[in-house]
């Protein structure tokens, strides 16, 4: 199952673990993706959510933009949340398919902040 209006996914992650990646040239998951099997992404629609839901209070954040296409072969699309398809890799993530990295902080009201252009 493919969703194909989508160009772009997004991970979540903290500070340290990105920087683990860029070490390591790769990102394996964090625990919960790594008992899954796959890594869990969100769509621009799902990641405000996605935020609320996984990351709240946690500050100093990153938020990974990744072309599908680069990964595309590895991704499936499956449901959760309600029945919303979501995209998980099963594979690593290489560092290299990382077109963008953004700051995610969160705002005097305890609200994560997006970048302007997924506002």
């Amino acid at each position: 199952m493919t969703k194909t209006t989508d160009t772009t996914i997004y991970r979540v992650l903290g500070s340290d673990e990105w920087a683990k990646a860029l070490s390591d040239g790769q990102y394996v998951g964090a625990p919960h993706d790594i008992a899954d099997g796959f890594i869990h992404f969100s769509t621009e629609d799902t990641l405000a959510a996605t935020l609320a839901l996984h990351y709240a209070g946690r500050d100093h954040l990153k938020l990974l933009r990744v072309p599908i296409a680069a990964i595309e072969s590895k991704l499936k699309w499956e449901p959760a949340r309600g029945g919303t398809l979501f995209p998980h890799l099963y594979d690593v993530l290489s560092v290299e398919h990382v077109a963008k990295v953004d700051d995610v902080r969160l705002d005097d009201d305890g609200v994560h902040v997006l970048p302007e252009d997924l506002r």
